[in-house]
C-alpha cells in the first residue's frame, strides 16, 4: 500500500485539472488549488512516515 502513496497527488492533481478545465478555467486560476493538494499530501506522507518509524523502533 505503501508504495502507491504517491498515486494520491497525481490523482488530485489530475481530478484539480479536469475541474478547471470542465468549468472554463484557466490552470493559472487554480494554482491556490495545486498548493493546497501539495500541502494535503505532503501531511499524508508525513504521517505515514512518521508511524512507519515509530511502528519500527
Amino acid at each position: 500500500m505503501i508504495r502507491f502513496l504517491f498515486l494520491i497527488p497525481l490523482v488530485l492533481i489530475l481530478l484539480w485539472t479536469l475541474w478547471l478545465q470542465i468549468n472554463g478555467y484557466r490552470v493559472r486560476d487554480g494554482i491556490q488549488g495545486y498548493k493546497y493538494i501539495l500541502i494535503v499530501s505532503g501531511v499524508i506522507a508525513a504521517f505515514y512516515a512518521m508511524m512507519w518509524w515509530l511502528t519500527n523502533l
